[in-house]
C-alpha cells in the first residue's frame, strides 16, 4: 500500500488510496522477528538482526557501511531512505518472537528484553517516520519491551479496530458467494447448514467480547478444500506455549472455559506474573465472549481451537501416540456401551505416557505441589486436583478424535464431570480416584452416590434418549481405571 501498487487491490475498497499514494510512495522497511536464526544471548542477537539488515541492503542497493551495533544499523538505514525517498514506514512482525521462546529461562528471556528494547527505542521520537506498525504474539510484553517507545498506540483491544484482522459474517457471506456455493455442493449441505457449520468450527474470535471474526487462514484453506479440517494447528502451534505448560502446573484445559478476568488481565509487565490464561488469550486458544464492567469472560472461539488444544495436549503435554485411534475407540466403545474396551482403550493411553512424565507431575502432581496449589483453591482437595489430570485426559482423547463432550454440566444440585451425547443416548461420567486398590469399590461406591443425589441425569429427562450413568476409578498406584 505504502508502495503505491495499486494493482495489487484492484476492486478493492483501498485501491483509491494506494492509486494516490503511487504519486508519491513511501519506502518501506519490513522486519520479522520470526526468521533471524538461533542465537544464546543478546550479543548473538544482536548480530543475528544486523545479518538480518545486511540482507535487506543489499537487496535495496543502499550504500550503508557496516556497523557493530543493531539498533544504530536500523537508524542509519531510516535517515539513508528518507534522504533518497522521503518519510520511512516500518513494519515489524513478531517483535517479542526472542523473548517468548525464552519464557521457560526467565534470565534469559530477560536479556532478550533488554537488547530488544534497546532495538526498538530507534522508533522513539524518529522524525523520518510516516507511519509505524508493530505486531507480535504476547500484549504483556509491550510494558518492558517498547515502554520507551510511546509514539506508539497499542489497538489490541480497541473496539474499533476489533474486525481489522478476520472476516465478518457479513464480510464471509458478501465476499465467498462462490465459494459457498461450491462447497454446499461438494459436501451436498444446504447453504444454511454449510454457514452453521462454518460458523461452529472458524468463527467467534473476538478482541473486545461484541464483534466477532473468522479465521482467515483457516477460511481460506476450508473454501480451498472443502473439507472441515483443523487447519489452525497444522499451521504451527507457538511453541512458547506448549513450553510454558510443560514447565508449569496447568488445569484441566475446560477449566479456562467461562473464565471471569480483570480487563486488564494481559498487561502484565513482568513475564513471571502472567497467567496462563493470558498465554492462552495472546495464543489465540481463549478469546474474549463477553465484557462485564470491568471484567472479561474468556472462553475457547471456535471447534478448531478446542480442537487444536486438545491435540497440542495430546501432543507435546501428554506425547501419547496414536491418539486420534485411541480417542475413536472410546467413542465407539460408548456408543456400543462396552465399558470394557472403553477401559482398556483409555488405559493404553496412559499407558503411553513416559514414567518419567508422572514423575514431573504432569499427570498426578506431587504432594508439595498439591498442596501449594490447596493454598491458593481451597474449595479444592488434593485428591480432586489428582482425579483432574485423568479427566483432562480422558476429554482431550475425545477432543483430539473429533468428538464433541460437556464438562462440568451444573445441575441444580451440583456439576457432572463429562457428558456424551449421542443420538439415542447420554453418557454422564464422574471420575474418582483411589489411593490404590483397596479404595476401589468404596469410591465407585461414592461416585454413584453422588451421580443419584445430585441427579446429574436431570437435564436429559423428558428427550426420550436413554441416560448411561458410568462412574470411572483411577487407581493411582497402578496409574490405570479398573474396573
Amino acid at each position: 500500500m505504502f508502495q503505491g501498487k495499486a494493482e495489487l487491490f484492484k476492486g478493492l475498497y483501498a485501491e483509491e488510496w494506494v492509486k494516490e499514494q503511487a504519486n508519491n510512495p513511501n519506502p518501506v522497511i519490513k522486519i520479522d522477528m520470526s526468521v533471524l536464526g538461533s542465537y544464546e544471548n543478546k550479543k548473538e542477537l544482536n548480530d543475528s538482526i544486523i545479518n538480518y539488515l545486511e540482507n535487506y541492503i543489499f537487496l535495496n542497493d543502499l550504500s550503508i557501511s557496516s556497523e557493530i551495533d543493531a539498533s544504530k544499523m536500523l537508524f542509519n538505514i531510516i535517515i539513508r531512505l528518507y534522504k533518497q525517498f522521503g518519510q520511512v514506514v516500518v513494519l515489524i512482525d513478531e517483535y517479542d518472537k526472542p523473548m517468548t521462546d525464552n519464557l521457560n529461562n526467565l534470565e534469559k528471556a530477560e536479556e532478550m528484553r533488554e537488547a530488544l528494547s534497546k532495538f526498538y527505542g530507534v522508533l522513539k521520537g524518529c522524525p523520518y517516520l510516516r507511519f509505524v506498525m508493530v505486531t507480535g504474539v504476547s500484549k504483556f510484553s509491550k510494558a518492558g519491551l517498547l515502554s520507551g517507545v510511546n509514539n506508539l498506540k497499542d489497538i489490541s483491544m480497541v473496539s474499533k479496530y476489533a474486525d481489522i484482522v478476520g472476516y465478518t459474517q457479513q464480510e464471509l457471506e458478501e465476499n465467498f458467494c462462490e465459494w459457498i456455493e461450491n462447497a454446499s455442493q461438494n459436501l451436498s449441505m444446504s447453504r444454511k447448514k454449510l454457514l452453521d457449520k462454518i460458523k461452529e468450527y472458524y468463527d467467534g474470535f473476538s478482541f473486545d467480547g461484541v464483534t466477532n471474526v473468522y479465521n482467515p487462514f483457516s477460511v481460506l484453506n476450508f473454501f480451498d478444500e472443502s473439507d472441515f479440517k483443523n487447519f489452525w494447528y497444522m499451521s504451527g502451534s507457538p511453541s512458547f506455549l506448549y513450553n510454558y505448560l510443560l514447565n508449569h502446573q496447568i488445569k484441566n484445559p475446560d477449566k479456562y472455559d467461562g473464565i471471569n478476568v480483570p480487563e486488564n488481565f494481559a498487561d502484565k509487565r513482568e513475564i513471571e506474573s502472567a497467567s496462563v490464561e493470558s498465554f492462552l488469550f495472546q495464543a489465540g486458544y481463549l478469546t474474549i465472549k463477553k465484557k462485564l464492567l470491568n471484567e472479561f469472560v474468556l472462553g475457547y472461539p471456535n471447534e478448531e481451537v478446542r480442537s487444536s488444544l486438545a491435540d497440542m495436549y495430546l501432543d507435546d503435554v501428554y506425547h501419547i501416540e496414536g491418539y486420534v485411534s485411541l480417542g475413536n475407540a472410546i467413542w465407539k466403545a460408548l456408543e456400543d456401551e462396552n465399558i470394557e474396551n472403553l477401559v482398556k482403550s483409555f488405559n493404553l493411553a496412559i499407558s503411553g505416557i513416559p514414567y518419567e512424565d508422572f514423575q514431573k507431575d504432569k499427570l498426578a502432581p506431587s504432594k508439595d505441589k498439591l498442596l501449594n496449589e490447596i493454598k491458593e483453591d481451597k474449595k479444592l482437595e488434593g485428591e480432586k486436583k489428582c482425579e483432574y489430570w485423568y479427566r483432562s485426559l480422558f476429554v482431550m482423547l475425545l477432543r483430539g478424535a473429533g468428538v464433541i463432550y460437556f464438562a462440568e454440566v451444573h445441575t441444580f444440585k451440583g456439576r457432572s464431570d463429562v457428558v456424551i451425547v449421542f443420538k439415542n443416548k447420554v453418557v454422564v461420567v464422574e471420575f474418582k480416584l483411589a489411593k490404590n486398590s483397596s479404595e476401589v469399590e468404596k469410591k465407585r461406591k461414592e461416585g454413584e452416590e453422588q451421580i443419584k443425589s445430585r441427579d446429574y441425569s436431570s437435564a436429559y429427562k423428558g428427550t426420550n434418549k436413554k441416560v448411561i450413568d458410568l462412574v470411572l476409578v483411577a487407581d493411582d498406584e497402578k496409574r490405570q481405571i479398573v474396573l
